[in-house]
């Protein structure tokens, strides 16, 4: 969320657009984070599942918003 409102207050696309790719990537950075959640018992199966389906939507719906502009 914090890239999203750093590029948006860029007031350029392009600039917008790289924060929104490393807020992509960010999301990805947070499935890793799930897997080592899951893998140490700090989450149960059903958590990590729906969290990681949430990063996977989100990842999507970026890729959506970055196509638009």
């Amino acid at each position: 969320m914090n890239n999203v409102a750093e590029g948006f207050e860029r007031k350029t696309n392009k600039e917008f657009i790289n924060f929104l790719y490393i807020a992509k990537g960010s999301s990805g950075e947070v499935r890793s984070m799930l897997n080592l959640a899951l893998e140490f018992k700090y989450i149960t199966t059903e958590q990590f599942q729906e969290d990681y389906n949430l990063s996977i939507e989100i990842s999507k719906i970026i890729s959506g918003f970055i196509k638009t502009l």
